[in-house]
């Protein structure tokens, strides 16, 4: 039995969108009584940490309709049904960046919202970057702005609060520790 574990009794289906999916789960507690869960499933995402050859951090900066402003992030992007997550993070680093590049190194997985999200995302190391021919174009409903920052100017960015999500500010913690060593 896993620590704590709460065991499903029931999942009601609430909603089967392009992204996610909303269901609420009747569970029994490890104490026995019972509780409802609302649980989002998400197909899960790629980031890539993706560092020039001058040794800056390349971001991008796009409107979040969920906080209602624009924030400066690290290229990332929804795995597709079936995909390998090497894949959506050459394909996301190459749409949102026109970056390719000759180095991919895979860091680290990590839940991003477990309190009521399945989401995971995979948190790749991109180096040796080149620039690509033919740019892959975004996604319709997708516009970003380029940006190649020092780690100091990525620091003030979360300062600032013009980064502000969990998967820029890890990148700018192991960039930063990168730079240290």
């Amino acid at each position: 039995m896993k620590k704590f574990e709460e065991k499903t009794t029931h999942t009601t289906p609430i909603f089967d969108g392009k992204i996610v999916k909303l269901q609420v789960d009747d569970v029994i507690l490890p104490n026995g009584k019972a509780a409802k869960r609302e649980i989002i499933k998400h197909p899960g995402a790629v980031a890539v940490i993706a560092i020039t050859n001058e040794g800056k951090l390349v971001l991008v900066e796009q409107y979040r309709k969920a906080l209602e402003r624009s924030i400066i992030e690290i290229p990332a992007g929804k795995l597709e049904q079936g995909e390998e997550p090497i894949v959506t993070a050459r394909r996301e680093l190459e749409e949102e960046t026109g970056y390719g590049a000759h180095e991919f190194t895979f860091l680290q997985a990590f839940a991003t919202s477990p309190g009521f999200a399945d989401e995971i995302i995979h948190i790749f190391v991109a180096k040796d970057l080149y620039q690509i021919e033919e740019k892959a174009d975004l996604d319709e409903d997708e516009f970003v702005e380029l940006l190649e920052v020092s780690l100091e100017e990525a620091q003030e960015m979360v300062a600032n609060e013009r980064i502000y999500d969990a998967k820029t500010a890890f990148a700018i913690i192991w960039f930063a520790m990168q730079q240290a060593k």
